[in-house]
């Protein structure tokens, strides 16, 4: 890959802001949101004063380590510990210490705090030890023996018989529409396990109290899952049970669920020992033990005609969700419903499924089980568009979505749907029609060039074709779409009935309170920004209240694009409400008198609670409805060179457009995109956490593989504005869909550049050499059998 190249972003000015007329007009309206202020967290973290879980030194804290299970399935008999250890110094917990329930409660009730009977992978956790120094429950650890009973391990998840989650969503009549099918387009993709590799790894500590409760410091994304979690195996009520965010080094969903189980941990031994406990993961550690994104199987069966109409789409994900369900249901969910890709469709049938494995448990991940569905739906418009003869723009324009379309779901889209607006865009910064037509010559020549190779010389080149193709690679470009549903899905939302705070405090100060966690991607910047614009107030004068479960109402998990839409709504509207009752008290502008209101008339504290979105119905049963109240909408164009003699590729640029409804924070969205385009870069070219026998292979940073820095290529973010009517501020999600698209435009570019289909991912360079060596043989075989013959699309 190229070294990194500047970023194109755009213009503040030109990036639009909707006010509906009927709503009270901030004083400050436009003057703070849209724009790129500071980082709230900059400055600390520039200068080493951000505070992570593993700077956290209280005096006599101890270690805990975790001894976990070596097999990938197998009878648990007993715990054995080495006599000749002195075991008084340390603190050791079996399942049998749990003194709740030994689950950690999540979607599904079936993972265990502490295997007590059977072993479902490699990696799980069995018993606990405390020490007050890490070497010493390093050595305890070293000391314990499990004593197994090996049983057969499922390993292959087509193979499985246990579903975690299973669903099926119709529409139309797919035997009329495969009927009504000039061509039918099959294909069947896998892509597999995704490391989050944020920078800092799992940690946690955890501190007893005198009323027999514990307080947990740790770095993670969902403060009240994991006040839940611990509540129930703890069997402690909410008064002596608190949840605090550390300084969080990143998330991408690897800290969503996750944490759970590792705060339950630390907190026993915390409680048993009488001391602090840390329990912080090394590198490695991390990678065996943490969940990945679901590796996926997914067959696709699309009729198209002759004139361009997509008329039918048949289509059936297997996704692998290791020993525990952890978030397997909501992520095939997720899944299901953009399957289909952004493409109008009058006859769909999708059926999905996520299945037990005896692996490492896959879990939540930028993008949610959309970046697999969506990548095998981009490949069969990309081999579409070849079979047609057609562009692949061109095709999309025809197929993509518009307002008054209905989804596989049954979902009318009413508004803010943005699906040519960011394809257009796309393609006209990208230049994608002259380059593609460019690769098209250099395909033709290079095609020439090997016929006269096989007639025994090459005309134009006389060092020959290896060195030839060496100093000029093959050149590519490609593009894909994507569409993401912004917050939890269907009912979601009003079940988790999210709330908010915003108050004046009696000194005067201006307050927001939300368990939303800054994991890395602007939150607390964004929220304040939004509360200080509605107010009328500089934005330097609101402050974001700590991360405390006993502080801060509980909003919601810091997931599903929901944090700027549903929580950033919620704050919008519980500050208008401020705003009103403040300046009806003193009729005076809020800005003016709000200090001396609270002086004299003490703290003024409003309470916002989610209520759902107007006109959005669900049915959960059947999987049909408003999946989603609105949808963001991207586009990408990749540019790749391809070393047709190593199967390397490098990827050169990638134009990412994506819609936000409106953008609160230009910056913090540009570098939305930009990491989220760079993740999906690694995910089409060389990231994969290879799993055999059970067990992680790649298991270092030596051998797991991540695009750097110096990797990365040019990538132009562009934002495009749909605004969302159903949200106060008019605003949509952004941090996922960015992840949904690259990998398929850069598949798409390799194809263009070689003209072999790639159906694996990752892309790597023998993936690469198959295909073109299978391409080539099928092209020798067709030649042999007809000379006329010209290579078909479709297979």
């Amino acid at each position: 890959m190229s070294p990194r190249a500047a970023v194109e972003r755009p213009a503040e000015a030109s990036l639009r802001t909707v006010q509906a007329p009927d709503e009270p007009r901030s004083p400050l309206a436009g003057a703070i949101v849209g724009r790129s202020v500071p980082r709230r967290d900059a400055l600390a973290k520039l200068t080493g004063r951000a505070r992570y879980v593993a700077d956290l030194d209280l005096p006599g804290a101890w270690h805990g380590v975790i001894v976990r299970a070596t097999e990938p399935h197998a009878r648990l008999l007993g715990i054995d510990l080495d006599p000749a250890f002195d075991w008084s110094q340390v603190v050791v917990l079996t399942a049998n210490d749990v003194p709740g329930d030994n689950v950690v409660q999540f979607a599904v009730d079936d993972q265990p705090v502490l295997a007590i009977d059977e072993i479902r992978h490699v990696g799980e956790p069995v018993a606990l030890i405390a020490a007050p120094d890490l070497p010493t429950a390093e050595a305890a650890r070293d000391r314990v023996r499990l004593r197994t009973e090996p049983l057969p391990p499922v390993l292959d998840p087509l193979a499985s018989d246990v579903a975690f989650a299973r669903y099926e969503i119709a529409k139309g009549d797919l035997e009329a529409g495969f009927a009504a099918a000039d061509l039918v387009i099959e294909g069947t993709y896998t892509v597999g396990r995704q490391e989050q590799l944020y920078l800092e790894t799992q940690g946690m500590l955890a501190v007893p109290r005198e009323d027999g409760g514990v307080t947990v410091h740790g770095s993670l994304q969902c403060p009240y899952y994991v006040h839940a979690a611990m509540r129930r195996a703890l069997a402690l009520d909410d008064a002596r049970l608190s949840v605090i965010q550390s300084e969080t080094g990143g998330g991408f969903g690897g800290k969503e669920e996750f944490p759970s189980g590792l705060a339950i941990q630390a907190a026993l031994l915390a409680i048993k020992s009488g001391h602090p406990v840390r329990m912080i993961f090394g590198r490695h550690e991390d990678l065996v033990a943490t969940t990945k994104r679901h590796p996926a199987v997914l067959r696709h069966r699309w009729g198209v005609t002759r004139d361009g109409r997509l008329v039918a789409q048949d289509i059936d994900v297997v996704m692998d969700g290791g020993a525990y369900a952890t978030l397997s249901g909501v992520v095939l969910s997720r899944g299901t419903i953009h399957a289909g890709g952004p493409y109008a469709c009058p006859n769909v049938r999708i059926r999905t499924r996520a299945v037990m494995t005896h692996t490492p448990p896959s879990g939540a991940f930028r993008g949610f089980g959309a970046p697999q569905t969506e990548f095998a739906a981009e490949m069969q418009a990309n081999r579409a568009a070849e079979a047609l003869g057609l562009s692949p723009a061109e095709l999309r324009r025809r197929w993509a979505y518009g307002i008054g379309d209905v989804t596989a779901t049954g979902q009318v889209l009413r508004e803010s749907v943005a699906a040519r607006s960011v394809l257009e865009r796309a393609v006209e910064a990208s230049g994608f029609e002259e380059a593609r037509a460019a690769t098209a010559q250099a395909r033709a020549r290079r095609a020439a060039d090997d016929r006269a190779v096989g007639d025994g010389g090459r005309a134009d080149h006389p060092r020959g074709r290896d060195e030839a193709e060496r100093e000029h690679p093959a050149h590519g470009i490609g593009v894909a779409m994507a569409w993401h549903g912004a917050g939890f899905t269907g009912s979601g939302e009003e079940h988790l009935a999210s709330v908010v705070r915003v108050e004046v405090t009696a000194d005067g100060r201006i307050v927001l309170a939300t368990d939303s966690t800054e994991i890395g991607q602007g939150a607390r910047t964004v929220l304040a920004q939004l509360v200080a614009e509605e107010l009328g107030v500089g934005f330097e004068l609101v402050e974001v209240a700590e991360t405390d479960t006993s502080i801060v109402p509980n909003s919601g998990p810091t997931v599903a694009s929901r944090t700027t839409m549903v929580v950033g709504g919620l704050l919008v509207t519980a500050a208008r409400r401020l705003r009103a009752e403040v300046e009806e008290r003193t009729e005076r502008p809020f800005a003016a008198s709000y200090a001396e209101d609270a002086h004299a008339n003490g703290p003024t504290r409003i309470v916002e609670r989610f209520a759902g979105y107007p006109g959005v119905e669900w049915d959960d049963a059947t999987h049909l409805g408003d999946a989603y109240p609105a949808y963001g909408w991207a586009a990408a164009v990749a540019e790749v060179d391809v070393d047709l003699d190593t199967g390397e590729v490098a990827v050169r640029r990638i134009v990412s457009v994506d819609d936000v409804g409106r953008t609160v924070n230009p910056l913090l969205a540009t570098g939305q995109i930009e990491g989220g385009t760079l993740q999906g870069v690694g995910y089409a070219t060389i990231e994969e956490a290879r799993v055999e026998g059970g067990r992680l292979l790649n298991d270092r940073l030596a051998t797991y593989i991540v695009p750097t820095a110096l990797d990365a290529p040019r990538i132009d973010a562009i934002l495009v504005e749909e605004p969302f009517a159903g949200a106060p501020h008019r605003a949509k999600g952004l941090g996922e869909i960015p992840m949904d698209v690259p990998a398929a435009a850069v598949v798409a570019a390799i194809h263009d550049a070689t003209g072999a289909w790639i159906h694996d991912l990752p892309a790597s360079p023998e993936r690469i050499l198959g295909a073109l060596q299978s391409k080539e043989h099928e092209v020798s075989e067709r030649t042999a059998a007809d000379p006329e013959a010209t290579e078909e699309a479709v297979r």
